[in-house]
């Protein structure tokens, strides 16, 4: 099934198209993709599957239900973006190169990998990720790996909810970029939704669903549209300001768009610990901070922003490290006990419960996002359902702004995204492990 309405993606590259609308409008861009699990092969006929939808991506347009909804749910996005969304902004299929390389012939089809990449404007560009990623998986699933069905999709998602709000998890649904189809989107959200007015209904107060990622099922479910920034955005202004104080910028960039909700801010785009250097800085206009001299003494930014998120390493060190740097620039206990951290690397329900209690112990108010692991729980069709199916791992990113390459450089500093000389640069400036 095609992309069918702009709304079909993540918040997220919603409030970073208004930051870059209003910070960068001129900026080029080029996202790469990347498939991360090389046995994963593709067909042409999946390819040409893909084609189609990204083709038909072009006669999309915001609708003004689809307006009048996001005015109600997100009003921080402000009218000068929504007008361009609504009066400007169109998916440019010629902005999207995709290549087939055939590798093997099986039964008449013809196998092998795929290179997607776009280029354009970032205030254009930046909206073909997700729907590109979703695109792409449902193209795989509907043409490669067939060895799955829809048999007990919503009674999973629904027990899946029920359970984690009676553990007392606050939580969003982040599926939308690996999901499996739309359909199955569709159905986990819809069942999400369906438990947590049981779940109300039963005089529930502890756990919450906050809502999904994906601002068209949050319309159509009556859910809140959930999710602030992504690493994207740290990478570009980083690549365009300059990676010494390129976090910093970033944070304050945002800032002057966006209100206290919507300060909550990843940490792992170039380490976590160089992250809470940034963080805990004087701001960049400041003599100490021209002239190099960097004292954990400013303590602004970690009492206005909302809270971190932790998306790579052990998600069991990252509460503790936190704490530490709160402390160390300042805050009093019941300053940093207000503060969120919402943890969305691989987190399935399990592992929510367990890190809820782990953070909760800690003193601060954790809450989840889950994403493959409520849209692709699905088991092998020949197994008798004794085996996963796995969903695909793939990403696309960033690849370069304004000419520049850009890079990310996760909490598990093996895995590094971008050119591999400029990740080799940016770790040597932040005193990093090149190898």
């Amino acid at each position: 099934m095609a992309i069918t309405s702009i709304l079909d993606t993540d918040l997220y590259k919603l409030t970073m198209q208004q930051a870059v609308h209003t910070h960068f409008p001129t900026e080029s861009a080029v996202y790469r993709f990347t498939n991360r699990t090389s046995s994963d092969r593709f067909s042409s006929t999946s390819t040409a599957a893909f084609r189609e939808s990204v083709s038909a991506m072009g006669l999309l347009r915001l609708t003004k239900p689809e307006r009048a909804f996001l005015e109600q749910a997100s009003p921080y996005l402000k009218p000068a973006y929504l007008d361009y969304l609504e009066n400007e902004f169109r998916f440019k299929p010629e902005q999207v190169h995709v290549d087939f390389f055939k590798e093997e012939e099986r039964d008449g089809e013809e196998y092998g990998g795929v290179e997607v990449w776009t280029e354009g404007t970032w205030l254009e560009t930046i909206l073909w990720e997700v729907p590109l990623m979703a695109s792409l998986c449902e193209a795989y699933f509907d043409n490669v790996d067939t060895d799955w069905d829809y048999d007990g999709q919503d009674e999973i998602a629904y027990k899946k909810t029920k359970a984690m709000l009676d553990a007392g998890c606050v939580f969003s649904e982040f599926g939308t970029r690996r999901r499996r189809s739309f359909k199955t989107h569709d159905i986990v959200v819809g069942a999400a939704a369906r438990a947590a007015q049981d779940y109300e209904k039963e005089g529930g107060k502890k756990g919450k669903l906050v809502g999904t990622s994906n601002v068209y099922l949050a319309m159509k479910h009556k859910l809140m549209p959930s999710g602030t920034i992504a690493h994207e955005w740290f990478m570009g202004v980083a690549a365009l300001r300059g990676y010494t104080h390129g976090t910093r910028a970033a944070l304050e960039l945002w800032e002057s768009i966006y209100p206290f909700p919507l300060l909550l801010t990843l940490t792992d785009t170039f380490s976590s610990p160089i992250f809470f250097k940034s963080f805990t800085s004087p701001p960049i206009t400041s003599k100490d901070q021209a002239s190099g001299s960097e004292p954990y003494t400013d303590a602004s930014l970690a009492r206005r922003w909302r809270g971190l998120r932790q998306d790579s390493g052990d998600p069991f060190v990252f509460a503790p490290a936190a704490k530490v740097m709160y402390e160390r620039v300042g805050l009093t206990e019941a300053e940093w006990r207000e503060k969120v951290i919402v943890y969305s690397d691989g987190v399935s329900m399990e592992k929510a419960i367990k890190l809820r209690e782990h953070c909760e112990e800690i003193g601060f108010k954790p809450m989840f996002g889950i994403g493959t692991n409520y849209t692709n729980e699905f088991m092998r069709k020949s197994s008798g359902g004794k085996e996963r199916s796995p969903a695909l791992n793939v990403v696309i990113k960033l690849a370069q702004v304004g000419g520049k390459p850009c890079v990310k450089i996760s909490d598990e500093l093996s895995k590094n995204t971008g050119n591999v000389e400029e990740v080799r640069k940016v770790k040597e400036l932040f005193g990093l492990p090149t190898s």
